[in-house]
């Protein structure tokens, strides 16, 4: 087994030689006209079965895309070899491969690829060797297997450290470059009782050093969360209140994220369209923004792919939807500023980095009487979506998601042993009841807990 070596220099990328080399490569090619974004990334990361190791894992990526404009057009290429070599061969494809540009739709440089940063943690931690992360997974494995007699094992399990560096420089002296470091655990538990089905659950944490990862909180929520599922009942199909925790609503929100995504409506699969900025979509009480430079979004980077700088970005205010996200091509075609939301490739996607949700100030609950005065006797509490990729039809606004959670009446909890929700996600924004006041810390984002009213359900026997 081989040591890592506790050292903070962890780069695989080096931003001046690359300049350099595409400087001097571009010059012999007689390209005036380039850009590039790359990155790199060394993972470690550990499985355990029962107390032994099942898995070792470790591995160093790169990967580099170059463009260039040549009479025009304009020729992308992507490699993962950043020798001097490959850079040479990179930049001979991507002149080659500029004969097929398309005239018409050329991309451009980010009119904000030289604008200042926003300010943004790089912390980077001492790293650790891999059979650090194997004893450290070892006892967290047997600390939850412990804490309950009915939990039998922890099948899906893994402790992981990452580095990463991402860069993007054009031949206009834009000069972007970050590195940061990343550990996450992820503990899937199973357990049964003597003639009940075996139920399972589980929890993840993610922290910028390895040292300061909340181990005992994942062990703790997953063996609460696991017991909370022994006790189960079949559910009736029919419609209920809904409470979605804050890790569901924002797996909803996500899986419906094309809404705020100017790329998706551009090429026509998105609900939204190109005049839909300013109208209601949600309830008044409704607030989302995007905020990849919020303090808690662990593996935020200060920039996108084309060099933009990390904005964070109101996507519904009072129920309005205000903004888009936007790439630079996009921006160009709406007539705004890009939001640093790019990723750089053949085509450009757009991605969201940290949502937030949150109550207006500005408005009242809808119906928070009626939602009193329901918890008190009976309603659904969603923790966990399943099945988001082959149960969402992001273009048509529908829905149909298996779900973890529980039957709650006069504040008593029992698990629901199999069932589905159903519906569309614009009702169900113009269906919510109550946004609590208390936002809640996940790892993909910021909630509270989100009530919604008449959602379908069906039980499954």
């Amino acid at each position: 087994m081989n040591k890592i070596t506790n050292n903070k220099n962890i780069s695989g990328l080096n931003p001046e030689l690359l300049k350099d080399l595409l400087s001097s490569y571009s010059q012999e090619s007689n390209i005036i006209k380039w850009d590039m974004g790359a990155s790199s990334s060394r993972d470690l990361s550990v499985q355990v079965q029962q107390g032994k190791a099942k898995q070792l894992k470790g591995s160093q990526r790169n990967s580099m895309t170059l463009r260039v404009w040549n009479n025009n057009k304009v020729g992308i290429t992507s490699t993962s070899d950043l020798t001097n070599k490959g850079i040479r061969k990179a930049m001979k494809v991507a002149i080659q491969a500029s004969d097929f540009g398309n005239e018409k739709e050329a991309p451009e440089f980010s009119s904000l690829a030289k604008s200042p940063l926003g300010k943004i943690s790089s912390y980077i931690s001492n790293d650790h060797r891999v059979d650090e992360l194997l004893n450290i997974l070892k006892k967290a494995e047997k600390e939850l297997i412990d804490s309950h007699h009915s939990i039998d094992s922890v099948p899906y399990n893994g402790l992981s450290e990452s580095f990463m560096e991402r860069l993007y420089i054009n031949s206009e002296g834009a000069n972007r470059y970050m590195k940061l470091s990343q550990s996450s655990i992820y503990l899937y538990a199973k357990a049964e009782e003597k003639n009940k089905k075996p139920r399972s659950a589980g929890s993840v944490r993610i922290d910028k050093n390895l040292d300061k990862l909340d181990i005992d909180s994942c062990i703790n929520e997953t063996s609460k969360k696991l017991v909370s599922h022994l006790n189960y009942t079949q559910i009736e199909t029919n419609k209920y209140l809904i409470c979605f925790s804050p890790e569901s609503f924002l797996q909803l929100i996500t899986a419906f994220s094309s809404m705020f995504n100017a790329r998706s409506i551009i090429d026509g699969v998105s609900l939204m369209n190109e005049d839909s900025i300013g109208t209601q979509i949600a309830i008044n009480s409704l607030n989302i923004s995007d905020e990849g430079l919020h303090p808690k979004n662990v593996g935020a980077f200060s920039f996108d792919g084309e060099g933009t700088p990390t904005q964070n970005v109101e996507l519904i205010k009072s129920g309005i939807l205000t903004n888009l996200l936007h790439s630079e091509a996009t921006a160009r075609k709406f007539g705004v500023k890009p939001t640093g939301h790019a990723g750089l490739g053949a085509k450009v996607s757009v991605s969201p980095d940290w949502l937030v949700v949150s109550k207006s100030k500005d408005n009242l609950d809808v119906n928070e009487d009626l939602c009193i005065k329901t918890t008190n006797k009976q309603y659904i509490l969603i923790d966990e979506l399943s099945a988001i990729h082959s149960g969402v039809k992001a273009s048509q606004g529908s829905f149909s998601l298996p779900f973890d959670g529980w039957i709650v009446n006069d504040g008593k909890r029992t698990s629901i042993e199999a069932a589905t929700i159903a519906g569309d996600i614009l009702k169900v924004l113009n269906s919510i009841v109550k946004i609590e006041n208390d936002p809640i810390v996940t790892h993909q984002g910021i909630s509270p807990h989100v009530w919604v009213e008449n959602i379908s359900i069906t039980g499954e026997a």
